[in-house]
């Protein structure tokens, strides 16, 4: 993240890409991909000519579920960011 260029606030100019509503959406859609690729194991695992494409949905679901987890690992940071820097500026 870049800072302002402001040398006395030193504020976090956060792009559209990555704000938390763009965050919130990539999680809703990786929950959207993760549950759609159950249902292709679900069909997968129903008939036998079918288990060599398993490997497909299980691909779909480890890479939304990194996409998921390291986006809430995101959020979580800058929520600790700007929360000790709310705790730290009434001390």
């Amino acid at each position: 993240m870049l800072y302002d260029k402001k040398p006395i606030y030193r504020k976090l100019i956060i792009p559209w890409f990555d704000s938390k509503t763009s965050c919130f959406f990539v999680m809703f859609f990786m929950l959207v991909v993760i549950l759609f690729a159950l249902m292709g194991l679900d069909a997968a695992y129903e008939n036998v000519e079918h288990y060599r494409y398993m490997w497909v949905p299980f691909l779909l679901i480890l890479m939304s579920t990194w996409v998921f987890v390291s986006t809430s690992i995101r959020l979580i940071r800058r929520h600790k960011h700007h929360s000790s820097k709310y705790f730290d500026s009434k001390t």
